[in-house]
This record gives C-alpha cells, sequence and structure tokens, in this order.
C-alpha cells in the first residue's frame, strides 16, 4: 500500500510541481548549518541526499493516483519488436536493436565462437595485460567505416564521450556543444574543467556568432553535436557545422551513436545522410549498443589521436578491456549492415509509417525528422507516464521520458522503431495512443487532474 502524504511531504511536492512549470514558490528555508557544535550523524544517511526526498515523494504521489513505477521492469527473454514481460506479450517500441542484429543467428554465432576461443572476459586493461585479436579487427572495421586512420573502443559508450573530451581540452580551452546533447558530452566538459558552453539546439547562426565572439579567448576548441538526436528524433546540420568548424580553426566531433544503422540510404550514419566525406569529421564518436546489438562505445580519427587516448584517457587505460564476446559480435552486427540492406529499407519503411499514421492520428511528434525514434508529446509527466501505463495494460511496451530528464512541457513518450516491427504493429499502437489520449483529455497539461488520470 502506498504511503499516505505528509503535510511536509506536500509542501515538497508543492514545490516540485512549481518549479517544473515555472511557477514561483515562497523562499524555501535557509540552508546555512547554525553555529557551533552540531551532530553530524545525520549527514551519514543516505536518504538525505539531494533529490531523494523528491523521488520518493513523487513515487508516493504517483502511486497514489494509481500509476505504477514504469521503469526496471524485467524482460522474461530476449526484447525486439515483441517482448514478454510477467508472461504477457508485447508490442515493443523501447529496445535500440534498430535493425534486428540481435537476434540474428551471425551475431549469436560470432559471440558464442569467441567465448569458446577467449572466455568471458578480457580480465584486464588492454594497455598493461595486452589484448586480443577481435578488438583489433573491430577497431580497423570501424575506422574503415567512418574513413578514419584508426579507432578505439571503450566498455560504455557513455564513458567513451567522458574519457575523450577529458583526455582532450583543459582549462584554457572551450567545449561548445548543442543543448541537446547527451549527459556523457556535458560530464566530460566537467571531467575537462574546461570552459562550456551550450548554443541553442541546431542553431548554426547562434554557434557561427559565439565562436566569432570568443574563438580568440582560447587555444584549443571542440565543438560538439549528435548525428541523429535521441530525445526528438531530429538530425543535425552536419554540412553546417563543418564549414563553421573549419572557418573558426576548431574540432569537431560528432556522436552518431543513433544515426548507425538508421541514416543514409545503406544506413552508415549521418555523413551518408548528408553524403558528406567523414574525413571532414575530426572525431567520430559512436555506440556498439543500438544498431551494432552490443555494448559499449568507440571513438574513430586521425592515428595521432586515437595513439594518444590509448594512453591518456582514464576510461581506456584505467579500465577492462571489452569482452572479447562483445567485440565479435559488434564486428559480426557492423558486417551484416553492409552486406544486408533490405534491413535498412524496411527500417526506413516503418520510420515512415509511424510518422505518416502519428501525424494522420494528430499525435505531437515534435521534431522528429522520420526516422526510427519518434517521440509522442504529451506536455506533462504524469500524463506521460499513466499514458504509458495504459499502452502497457494494452500490449505496447513503450516508456515515459519525463522531469528532470527533459523539461515538463515536453515530457513525452518515446517510440524506438526498428525494421521488425510490422505494419500491423505500428497501426495499432498508432491506434492505441491516439484513444488513450483522448480518453485522458485532449489538453495536456502539467495541472494534470486525479480525476483525468484515472
Amino acid at each position: 500500500m502506498a504511503r499516505r502524504l505528509t503535510e511536509a511531504d506536500r509542501q515538497v511536492l508543492d514545490r516540485v510541481v512549481r518549479a517544473r512549470s515555472g511557477v514561483s514558490a515562497s523562499p524555501r528555508p535557509s540552508s546555512a548549518r547554525p553555529a557551533g557544535p552540531t551532530d553530524r550523524s545525520r549527514w551519514l544517511d543516505f536518504a538525505t541526499l539531494p533529490g531523494h526526498a523528491e523521488q520518493r515523494i513523487l513515487r508516493s504521489a504517483a502511486a497514489g493516483l494509481g500509476l505504477r513505477d514504469p521503469y526496471f521492469l524485467v524482460h522474461d527473454a530476449d526484447a525486439g519488436a515483441t517482448t514478454s514481460i510477467d508472461n504477457r506479450p508485447l508490442i515493443n517500441f523501447s529496445s535500440y536493436d534498430y535493425l534486428g542484429f540481435n537476434h540474428s543467428p551471425e551475431v549469436r554465432t560470432a559471440a558464442q565462437n569467441a567465448i569458446d576461443r577467449y572466455g568471458v572476459s578480457a580480465s584486464a586493461s588492454r594497455l598493461v595485460a595486452g589484448e586480443r585479436p577481435i578488438h583489433g579487427a573491430l577497431e580497423r572495421a570501424l575506422a574503415k567505416h567512418y574513413r578514419q586512420g584508426d579507432c578505439v573502443t571503450y566498455v560504455s559508450g557513455h564513458a567513451a564521450n567522458v574519457a575523450t573530451i577529458a583526455a582532450l581540452l583543459g582549462p584554457r580551452d572551450l567545449m561548445l556543444h548543442d543543448a541537446l546533447a547527451h549527459n556523457s558530452i556535458v560530464m566530460g566538459a566537467v571531467m575537462a574543467r574546461c570552459e562550456r558552453r551550450a548554443f541553442p539546439h541546431n542553431d548554426m547562426e547562434a554557434l557561427d556568432a559565439a565562436l566569432a565572439a570568443v574563438r580568440g579567448q582560447y587555444d584549443r576548441v571542440l565543438v560538439v553535436a549528435e548525428g541523429l538526436y535521441s530525445m526528438d528524433g531530429d538530425v543535425s546540420d552536419l554540412p553546417a557545422l563543418i564549414e563553421i568548424k573549419d572557418r573558426h580553426e576548431a574540432w569537431l566531433m560528432i556522436d552518431d551513436a543513433h544515426g548507425l544503422g538508421v541514416l543514409g540510404p545503406s544506413g552508415q550514419g549521418v555523413f551518408e545522410h548528408f553524403g558528406v566525406d567523414p574525413r571532414r569529421v575530426d572525431i567520430w564518436m559512436g555506440t556498439l549498443s543500438k544498431t551494432l546489438a552490443a555494448c559499449g562505445g568507440y571513438i574513430a580519427g586521425p592515428e595521432t589521436l586515437v595513439d594518444y587516448l590509448k594512453r591518456a584517457a582514464g576510461g581506456f587505460v584505467y579500465s577492462v578491456a571489452m569482452p572479447p564476446a562483445i567485440a565479435a559480435a559488434a564486428l559480426a552486427a557492423l558486417e551484416l549492415l553492409a552486406s544486408e540492406p533490405q534491413r535498412v529499407v524496411g527500417l526506413r519503411a516503418n520510420a515512415r509509417r509511424f510518422h505518416e499514421a502519428g501525424r494522420a492520428a494528430g499525435l505531437d511528434i515534435g521534431l522528429s525528422a522520420g526516422e526510427a525514434i519518434a517521440p509522442v508529446v504529451t506536455g506533462s509527466s504524469l500524463r506521460a507516464v499513466a499514458l504509458s501505463q495504459r499502452l502497457f495494460d494494452r500490449g505496447v511496451n513503450v516508456q515515459p521520458i519525463i522531469h528532470p530528464a527533459i523539461p515538463e512541457r515536453l515530457a513525452r513518450l518515446r517510440f524506438f522503431i526498428s525494421s521488425e516491427h510490422t505494419f500491423d504493429q505500428i497501426d495499432a499502437a498508432i491506434r492505441l495512443v491516439g484513444e488513450q489520449l483522448r480518453d485522458l483529455g485532449s489538453t495536456a497539461s502539467s495541472a494534470t487532474s486525479q480525476a483525468d488520470l484515472r
């Protein structure tokens, strides 16, 4: 049974709702510590961590409205276009497996053969304990894909961004990044202790103006953008980014984690989407956990850059190497990307179907460019969670993205579309979303009432 909210809880919840809605709240009590001796034992309690009370109260409030926690759902087996949770079959829109490689016999066999040959773990850092041939084979294939001199792989995509940026920049340098760039990009700048500035999303004029105003104040400048944005499903203006970085003598780093396998006629990524020579980008970043059905991240670039990172990037030097089976699976998936173009054709057809049907149904799909990522904006976190629960109960699994991961007014469901989905599954999902949104009420509001959500 849900815990009842106390008056203190209600006051905290009121502040949270006001802050999310942009409404000023009454001043909070001073956080200054009283003078003199104090009992510090309370700070040993993890419940005093900032944000813990907000998390607890929001969960209690949601439970009071009959809403379940939509996260950490346990899948009974592998999850692709369909899945099973608690022995219930569902149409699944919550997996990154854009081309269905996670279910490919070739990919699974490659992983199993690598285990038989190399074991489950690489057991230590590649720098000090050596590596396996499969690591180099994967990196050479990725470097070839981006027409770069070399590539280095990390055990985590997040770590790839953080460790690379931290190794490249310092206090005399500047990083300019798109305002919607991934958390790992921002954290890389924090670790680097460089100056960091965000430019408005996909606003090339603002980026150009910022560089014109401040470029002379810094030694190195790194511009970072994503290829395909994972929250909104829109695409960066790569030709403009290249022109601007060349003119202002800056490095350009593109995080194409969601673009590989999705953008371009054959799924090569954002450079193919625009017909741009990938060698005009200084640093390519990507992950193995989306199209390549594995786990980890990589940086492709000039040999000098990669050689430096292999000896200077903490996330590589001080971390165990990627498991050989994961490297083998990713390499097999990359090879299939080139040899089975029909998968990309199927994905693009499904993405068009979803977006056309969604717009016809009057859904707010935001900035999405019609690729494999499609938001359905609800305008309220509670509405997003309620809609997700209603869809789950009717056989569709799709997760809500809510504050603080995104501004409250932009709360949404985020659909990942796969080449494995069928038109019937897509049409059924769109129909259910429209029906349930209408049932919840036609006006998306952050002040959704309890009656609306029942």
